[in-house]
């Protein structure tokens, strides 16, 4: 359901998308990614949205992100809020969904096609907005793990459904060979 000369741009829900390709056992290569769309449509953004902690001298997210802003990506983040919940556990909030809403809303009048890469469900009402300005909506998610990792009802709404499964092949990073060290210690282990 793409048309070579409509206007595309991308909106990735990166903790999503994230935990989608994971549940599913494999790592997206977004350069490939990337190219993948501007093969299906003339890609205008490609946006990617994710909080970071501020505290941590070291973010494990940091070198993506920073690769994802040089290799054209528009990066969109903000400081994710840290807390201890009511069993004295750590836990990081860094909700992006108000932020992607306001993008989409606002380039909706300059493209034909948005590519949701979320399954989260609040995002149906957007969906939804999108369609009533005559923008068409495809969102990228998976129904293939346990549980699915798409809303139904955004499923539902959207224009097409595209299983990040079957795009595997396409933009997923090759598994890595072992290291020889790690091969030299499995090797050793075994004897």
């Amino acid at each position: 359901m793409f048309y070579k000369d409509e206007r595309l741009a991308l909106f990735i829900d990166g903790s999503n998308l994230y935990a989608a390709a994971k549940a599913l056992g494999f790592d997206i290569d977004y350069k490939l990614l990337r190219q993948e769309f501007m093969r299906r449509g003339k890609l205008l953004r490609a946006f990617y949205y994710t909080a970071l902690l501020e505290n941590d001298d070291y973010s494990p997210i940091r070198p993506l992100v920073d690769w994802l802003h040089y290799n054209g990506f528009t990066m969109v983040t903000k400081p994710a809020k840290e807390y201890t919940d009511s069993q004295g556990r750590r836990k990081v909030k860094g909700n992006m969904d108000i932020e992607l809403t306001v993008d989409a809303m606002e380039l909706a009048p300059r493209v034909d096609h948005i590519v949701l890469f979320s399954g989260d469900g609040d995002f149906r009402p957007l969906v939804e907005s999108l369609q009533r300005q005559g923008v068409r909506v495809s969102v990228v998610s998976t129904i293939r793990s346990q549980p699915p990792m798409i809303a139904d009802e955004l499923r539902r709404q959207a224009d097409n459904f595209i299983e990040l499964d079957e795009l595997r092949d396409v933009i997923g990073r090759p598994p890595r060979e072992p290291r020889m060290a790690d091969r030299d210690e499995a090797s050793f282990e075994a004897k």
